[in-house]
């Protein structure tokens, strides 16, 4: 059976995506003649985004061939995924004891951890965080001004460390960096970023190692700590996941974005070749948002990606991840609105504007079980300035259910990729008898949204066969990338051998 924890919605978070201004819109656009109606734009549509077994198993194969390819060395290895090495090569154990703090960079917010560990018999005795606003004019400072920001805030923080919290006398506190921007990691603790992406463009990190960013930020705040452990938010699921479940085999984020990451064994890495590793295993970092193979895409997929800031990259993250979701379904409503008139003789221009849907709007009207679809027909007034009647609004749940459904069989695809790849170079390790692999998953759009979770467990269960899926579990791990980065430098501290 598998094994989902599920977070019914909220009837406050369907209020806060309703919480838009409300104000009537009178500037439209005439739409011209037509001979396109909403309903032959619905029947092609569902016709491209259709995921029946067999396009799932393409995709789950194409999954785990670009996976490989990644891996290896020479000719064809930069047709695979990106594949990166982590160097996490020590998981926690649940021996670790002491305090270690985490740094969790990954937005607009940064979130700064402590927990004091208690080894096997106590495990997690404390635990306590903070998260910090970054100010949009740092967004585009100077490295030292951001990471400044950053070593001050977390100075702030630890001088509030009470009596739960305690180090050993003449060690240095130590903490995990959770540092999601792409990143040529060289080392556990060290990583050159390649570039700021989610609107950050500070001057003067790139080519830079991160980790001396913010080692040199803390020397500048007095703060006595050092990094032993640089991940990405992906790598700490798994690390945070794994310290409870050690069947743990891979870690999936799905949220505005998505990556995935697996244990993989040294041996099957030819591009770390004569590596020597203590465990003979590596956390890789898939980078699976760039996975384009087999995918079934439509007009509007091509469309937005022409549009986007990085056309013909990123194409999974762009079908199947919280960012994009709401964004396909406006163009398609667009369409069916200038081409068939939806909405009737007008074409309301807030239609236009790209991005105006977000994906947890596609939530609310998905989670309207009233006879007049009332949420539906507010939310899309709310948005668009648009009256709908009933069967207009069912018309946009249909697109709604179109391309969710796509998203979510297609992430379940991909982790069966994973899965089938990790199971072909060891056999029994992944569905053998009586074993069981958890694959731990966190990010709003899984947690939030249960149709795509439905959509994505079904998947899982329908590629794999009632008999494979009783060794797999889905397990959602809720905010684990922080604790998981503490955890991180526990297991991988300077003083790990008097833990």
């Amino acid at each position: 059976m598998m094994s989902v924890t599920v977070a019914a919605p909220t009837s406050s978070a369907a209020g806060a995506y309703l919480s838009r201004s409300s104000r009537r819109r009178f500037t439209v656009a005439l739409r011209s003649d037509v001979s396109v109606t909403p309903t032959r734009i619905l029947t092609n549509l569902k016709h491209e985004c259709a995921t029946p077994l067999p396009l799932l198993q393409q995709v789950a194969k194409a999954m785990s061939d670009d996976m490989r390819a990644g891996l290896g060395l020479g000719p064809g290895s930069e047709l695979g995924l990106p594949m990166i090495p982590t160097y996490v090569e020590n998981l926690p154990t649940g021996n670790e004891k002491g305090l270690f703090y985490a740094l969790d960079l990954g937005g607009t917010n940064f979130r700064v951890l402590r927990v004091q560990l208690g080894g096997k018999d106590e495990r997690v005795i404390a635990t306590e965080f903070d998260q910090v606003s970054i100010p949009q004019d740092l967004m585009f400072a100077t490295s030292q001004e951001l990471f400044d920001f950053i070593a001050s805030g977390l100075a702030k923080f630890a001088s509030k460390e009470d009596g739960r919290f305690h180090i050993s006398k003449g060690r240095k506190r130590e903490i995990g960096f959770t540092f999601s921007f792409p990143v040529k990691q060289t080392s556990i603790d060290s990583g050159i970023l390649i570039k700021w992406t989610k609107g950050f463009a500070v001057s003067g990190t790139a080519g830079r190692d991160v980790v001396a960013c913010l080692n040199e930020a803390m020397e500048r705040q007095r703060i006595d700590m050092r990094v032993s452990a640089l991940v990405n938010d992906t790598v700490g699921t798994l690390a945070g996941a794994e310290y409870w479940d050690n069947d743990v085999v891979a870690a999936v984020i799905l949220g505005t974005g998505t990556n995935a990451c697996y244990v993989e064994q040294i041996s099957a890495i030819p591009k770390l070749q004569g590596y020597a590793s203590s465990s003979g295993k590596m956390i890789i970092s898939t980078e699976w948002g760039a996975f384009s193979n087999s995918l079934p895409l439509t007009e509007f997929d091509r469309e937005m990606d022409a549009a986007s800031i990085n056309p013909g990259e990123q194409i999974f993250e762009k079908t199947i991840s919280g960012m994009y979701l709401g964004e396909i379904v406006r163009r398609v409503l667009l369409k069916m609105t200038e081409e068939g008139g939806l909405f009737g003789k007008s074409v309301p221009q807030e239609l236009s504007t790209p991005f105006i849907l977000g994906t947890p709007d596609l939530c609310t009207m998905q989670q309207d079980c009233s006879g007049d679809l009332h949420a539906v027909g507010s939310l899309l007034y709310d948005i668009a300035g648009v009256e709908s009647n009933l069967s207009e609004r069912k018309t946009v749940l249909e697109v709604c259910e179109t391309i969710v459904k796509r998203g979510g069989s297609l992430a379940g695809a991909g982790i069966v990729g994973i899965l089938e790849k990790m199971e072909e170079d060891q056999r029994g390790l992944i569905f053998g008898n009586g074993n069981r692999s958890v694959v731990a998953i966190d990010g709003g759009l899984y947690e939030n949204y249960p149709q795509y979770r439905a959509y994505l467990q079904s998947s899982v269960k329908e590629l794999l066969g009632i008999e494979k899926s009783k060794n797999v579990v889905i397990e959602h791990t809720k905010d684990g990338s922080g604790i998981g980065a503490s955890l991180l430098a526990a297991s991988n501290s300077i003083y790990k051998q008097n833990l």
